[in-house]
């Protein structure tokens, strides 16, 4: 397994999948520690750009994620999450933050 790759601000984007339906839930950022963190809890623990603080998802929603596996891609720069997910995994509220297609004129 290659080394985990963080950016120059020390993070490395962490893509949720649902691990029953495959579905991808959502993107976040986590440095070294908040993996670790995941790694040791079982619990998705994500780097707050905004807030310059770990958070837990679900401590505050109550949406949580129950880590089944974790693992990085072939260049180590992307870490894959697969979840257990209570509620809804997007702030919106909706169950995964994709839910907006895009067209070839929004990609302009």
């Amino acid at each position: 397994m290659p080394a985990v790759t963080y950016n120059a601000d020390g993070l490395v984007p962490a893509i949720a999948q649902d691990a029953e339906t495959r579905e991808v839930l959502m993107m976040a950022w986590m440095n070294e520690e908040a993996l670790r963190r995941t790694l040791a809890t079982g619990k998705a623990t994500y780097w707050s750009r905004s807030r310059q603080e770990f958070w837990v998802k679900g401590e505050t929603s109550g949406h949580h994620q129950a880590v089944e596996g974790v693992a990085v891609d072939c260049d180590g720069d992307t870490i894959l999450l697969t979840v257990r997910q209570t509620g809804a995994a997007c702030h919106t509220g909706n169950r995964t933050c994709f839910f907006t297609a895009l067209t070839p004129e929004d990609a302009l």
